[in-house]
C-alpha cells in the first residue's frame, strides 16, 4: 500500500520559503527554497494550522520544541536516526560541535559520520542540525547554505552579527 503524502510552502518572513511534505505519521521533509525537487510527491494542501503558528513562534525568534509537530524520520538508517534524535537534544540558542555530538552518542571517532548524517537530515530546523559546527567554531555546511545556517543562528541568539 503506497503511503500518502501532503505538502505545503511556508514563507519565513526574512528568511524564506520553505516546502514541507508529511505522511499520516507527521513531517517526513523540510526544504529550503533552493533544495525543493522539481516534482514533490504528494497533493498539495494547506498547511496544518498548529505546524504554522509553531515556526511563525520560531521565526519570531521564539524558544520552539516543536512538540506539536510528529516527525516521521524513519527513512533514515538505524545510525542516523540516532543522530538526529540526538539532534532534538540541542537546545535553542545553543550549538554544539560534531565531534561532541560523536561523544554524546558514543562513538567519539564518528565525527565525519556525524557530519553525514546531518547532512541527509530530512527535517532540518526541527531536527536542529544547524546548531552543529566544527570544533574550531567555524559553521561547517549545511543542506539549506550557509546563508540559512547564519541567519537561524543568529535568530537562536547563538552567533552575533
Amino acid at each position: 500500500m503506497a503511503m500518502e503524502l501532503s505538502w505545503a510552502q511556508y514563507q519565513a518572513k526574512g528568511f524564506g520559503e520553505l516546502t514541507l511534505q508529511w505522511s499520516g505519521r507527521g513531517l517526513r521533509n523540510l526544504w529550503f527554497s533552493n533544495r525543493v525537487p522539481a516534482d514533490i510527491p504528494g497533493k498539495r494542501e494547506p498547511l496544518p494550522t498548529s505546524w504554522e503558528r509553531a515556526l511563525g513562534r520560531y521565526f519570531l525568534g521564539k524558544a520552539e520544541t516543536f512538540a506539536d509537530i510528529t516527525l516521521d524520520v524513519n527513512h533514515g538508517t538505524a545510525f542516523q536516526q540516532h543522530v538526529w534524535t540526538q539532534l532534538r537534544q540541542v537546545p535553542f540558542g545553543s550549538t554544539t560541535s560534531y565531534g561532541d555530538l560523536a561523544r554524546a552518542l558514543g562513538k567519539p571517532g564518528a565525527s565525519r559520520a556525524v557530519g553525514n548524517a546531518n547532512g541527509r537530515n530530512p527535517i532540518p530546523i526541527l531536527v536542529p542540525c544547524h546548531r552543529v559546527i566544527q570544533g574550531d567554531g567555524s559553521l561547517g555546511g549545511f543542506t539549506g547554505g550557509l546563508s540559512w545556517k547564519r541567519k537561524l543562528l543568529r535568530l537562536e541568539g547563538s552567533l552575533s552579527a
